[in-house]
């Protein structure tokens, strides 16, 4: 790819520039922690790799980190995995999500957002009662710091009490969205072992109404460790027998008493798929979330008391624990519950519009979606406020840079950013004081050694390589759940590179210093922003008697969509009639997850698999790109060879 001399998209302004947080961070921790004054944004990013002791200790005084305990220094041990951040000092995350109540009671802390679109604000002052009330109740049921309590919610603030009210008592947050199925919920859910269920009756989506009553009858089967099931009525249905009244455990006005709990308590539980078995249960901490989270909103993004945060996401995407995170820099932060194109395509623009939001995030898909639709947001909408459109889920492709640009203003800050579930955060994006280049984000984020590696560990510039870190993150994992030797969590990052995370995407850095996403190098299906592996879809569509077997495998698009066929060798007698493309569908849909449903749906004489029976994925995923069968796999690794042309010609006939 050319990485020569482009002209920028666009280009802050010198205000801009001496107005932003990083700016302002950067003199300051010139003279307190010596960062360097001068040099901008590209020397005060290899300082904080470099020093990451004093980099760290400056983010945590500069956002005013309270700790209860003092920490003995900031990194005791920096060895990956096993990184000791913070030993000694104690903290809550939800003390400082509810700081703002203190100055600006009556401001909103939230803004709720249904298809109606017209916004119900909570402020901070309330959503602090409401936190309080809710964790004495959690305490009088018994819930105590490192219990597991769980949501099964939409994106709606009665989640975000729940969140805080867990986090304040010291126990373990973890959600999934409506949309998922009873067996998706229940292949998390029962990893963890909630003591406690908030659940919906329902939730509505397209104009529709999706009663969720019997999922909640099973899961509350089905996890023998719930102690209490909390009804929130979404829809207006009656409790169920022997569930808790949400009004009833939020109705008292009672201060919220904050755990104080040590720097690497775990805060949540985020699933992440592998390619075979069970989602991974990712366990991050309170004090590693908060100050990665203050690092990204705050100096990153540039949020503070004066903005309005809104991202399109739901509570089973690693992006709603972001956006709540938003409460750290005493920001309002929107919650949308609805469907991204409902009544039309432009719904989220219009959402935009009627909270006065200032920082917008979306998935690169939807921006494709609105440009194929010819969607016009700023002939439409009065996007005035909008000061930031974030995208992430897939790389944000050239194309959609552009439209951005030419379709809602000229003078749009377009930040395309890049993380993962794995550590809740942006390993590269959004600088408020760098220039954009059209496909690129615009540099790897602060405290972050973002590299790109060859197969033999060489650093890459401006060629595609792995995303590699070679350095701790504070919101890396501190384990998997269920993982006591952690070989699992080593197995997932650190088993190409010894001591070094390896996230599983293609990237390029350029000699500018941007960066270039190219998508999964793991064959992990990323839809919408929502991951899953394929082994959920094997272990649905393979329940039906007309399947043998089954592969699964999703593929970026040069204009930003995402194909993802389902290939299915049938049993004997079978026919691939629409019957059974419906019930493929219906399976699917039911079981995981609606997002998920394949594009197409295409038989296939059989499926290749290693030696050691495991289905291969990733060579098929690079042989449908058009990668040469000698270069996508190797020969000798695959049970018979001769099932590879199948694809080998489609990818022949696509192209």
């Amino acid at each position: 790819m050319s990485t020569v001399n482009p002209q920028p998209l666009w280009q802050p302004d010198p205000q801009r520039i001496a107005r932003s947080q990083v700016t302002r961070f950067q003199a300051w921790a010139a003279e307190h922690h010596g960062a360097p004054a001068d040099g901008g944004y590209p020397a005060l990013h290899r300082w904080s790799v470099d020093e990451l002791e004093p980099f760290w200790e400056a983010v945590t005084q500069w956002f005013d980190v309270r700790f209860a305990t003092p920490y003995a220094r900031v990194l005791g041990d920096r060895s990956m995995p096993g990184a000791q951040w913070f030993p000694g000092a104690t903290l809550n995350y939800a003390e400082h999500a509810l700081r703002a109540a203190d100055s600006r009671p009556d401001e909103p802390a939230l803004l709720y957002v249904d298809e109606t679109h017209e916004p119900v604000p909570v402020t901070w002052s309330e959503l602090r009662r409401q936190v309080g009330s809710l964790t004495a109740e959690l305490r009088a049921l018994g819930v105590r710091p490192g219990d597991r309590v769980s949501g099964y919610l939409p994106n709606i603030p009665q989640a975000v009490v729940a969140l805080l009210a867990t986090a304040a008592v010291g126990a373990v947050w973890t959600s999934c969205a409506p949309d998922f199925g009873a067996r998706s919920v229940l292949d998390r859910f029962q990893q963890v072992e909630p003591v406690v269920l908030f659940t919906v009756d329902g939730y509505r989506y397209g104009g529709k109404e999706h009663d969720r009553r019997e999922t909640v009858t099973e899961l509350r089967r089905e996890l023998p460790s719930l102690r209490a099931v909390v009804h929130i009525p979404l829809l207006g249905t009656e409790a169920p027998e022997g569930a808790l009244e949400w009004a009833a455990l939020t109705r008292a006005d009672t201060e919220p008493v904050f755990e104080q709990v040590p720097f690497a308590h775990p805060l949540w539980v985020l699933y992440s798929s592998g390619t075979t078995g069970l989602p991974k249960a990712i366990v991050q901490s309170q004090g590693g979330i908060l100050v990665e989270h203050l690092k990204q909103l705050g100096l990153h993004c540039d949020l503070g008391p004066e903005d309005r945060f809104f991202w399109y996401t739901s509570t089973g995407w690693m992006m709603w624990n972001f956006l709540v995170s938003g409460l750290l820099t005493g920001t309002t932060v929107v919650l949308y519950d609805g469907s991204p194109g409902y009544p039309d395509t432009g719904a989220q623009w219009r959402v935009a519009e009627r909270t006065g939001a200032t920082l917008y995030g979306t998935s690169a898909a939807y921006v494709m979606a609105c440009r194929k639709a010819d969607v016009h947001p700023g002939r439409d909408f009065d996007l005035s406020k909008v000061q930031c459109v974030a995208t992430t889920g897939s790389p944000l492709p050239p194309d959609g840079f552009r439209w951005l640009h030419d379709e809602v203003r000229e003078g749009l800050w377009i930040a395309s950013v890049s993380g993962g579930t794995d550590v809740c955060s942006c390993f590269a994006g959004a600088v408020p004081t760098l220039p954009v280049y059209i496909g690129e984000l615009q540099a790897p984020s602060l405290g972050t050694d973002l590299q790109s590696w060859d197969p033999s560990g060489k650093p890459l510039i401006d060629e595609v390589g792995e995303l590699v870190v070679t350095n701790p993150m504070p919101s890396m994992p501190i384990h998997f759940w269920n993982d006591p030797d952690g070989s699992r969590y080593h197995d997932s990052y650190f088993d190409t590179y010894p001591g070094v995370w390896r996230h599983g995407d293609w990237i390029t850095l350029t000699s500018r210093g941007s960066v270039v996403i190219h998508g999964r190098s793991d064959s992990t299906l990323n839809r919408q922003g929502v991951r899953m592996g394929s082994a959920d879809i094997y272990e649905a569509v393979e329940r039906l008697p007309e399947i043998r077997e089954s592969l699964v495998i999703g593929i970026e698009q040069p204009d930003g969509g995402y194909w993802m066929p389902l290939f299915v060798q049938l049993a004997p007698g079978a026919v691939l009639d629409q019957a059974l493309l419906d019930r493929i569908k219906q399976t699917i849909r039911e079981n995981l997850s609606p997002r998920h449903i394949p594009d197409e749906v295409i038989e296939v004489p059989g499926i290749p698999h290693t030696l050691t029976g495991k289905r291969i994925e990733v060579p098929v995923k690079r042989l449908l790109q058009g990668t040469p069968l000698e270069k996508a796999v190797n020969p000798g690794s695959i049970d018979n060879l001769d099932l590879l042309h199948f694809y080998e010609d489609l990818a022949r006939e696509r192209a």
